[in-house]
């Protein structure tokens, strides 16, 4: 999930791990049939999207041309599955020894793609984050492949 920011940040026990001004939130979650492939894709793809406004006020323009960011957070509650009693289940997120290696990847994907041009910052994947945002917009939208 990605949501459009005028800044965020993520805390762990107090300490700033990332924070961003203006760009993207991305709630990363991952399942086991994850590739690299995908995660090559999902980089581009949010490095790439016009999210912000022109001149005009029209979505057109992206990360690199307002000069924004990228924070990353895992979340693997984003497979929760709550369709059947009141506990979700989370049988669908890669379990740690998966998910930490695709995160790492996911990562570098953005790090590299960008050319250093985007900076982008992290969670820590398995702590407990305070995640703090300001949503524009709000622009919120959930992408996979």
């Amino acid at each position: 999930m990605l949501q459009r920011v005028k800044r965020a940040e993520v805390r762990v026990e107090g300490r700033v791990t990332g924070s961003i001004g203006p760009g993207f939130l991305v709630l990363a979650g991952f399942a086991p049939a994850d590739t690299e492939h995908s995660l090559s894709w999902m980089a581009e793809k949010i490095l790439g999207l016009r999210l912000f406004g022109d001149a005009e006020g029209k979505m057109n323009r992206d990360l690199a041309e307002v000069g924004g960011g990228v924070l990353v957070v895992s979340q693997f509650t984003l497979y929760g599955d709550a369709s059947k009693g009141r506990r979700p289940s989370f049988i669908d997120a890669a379990p740690p020894d998966i998910a930490i290696p695709l995160y790492e990847k996911f990562v570098a994907a953005l790090r590299d793609k960008s050319s250093g041009r985007i900076p982008v910052a992290t969670g820590e994947f398995g702590a407990m984050m305070d995640v703090e945002l300001i949503n524009d917009g709000p622009v919120t939208l959930i992408l996979e492949r």
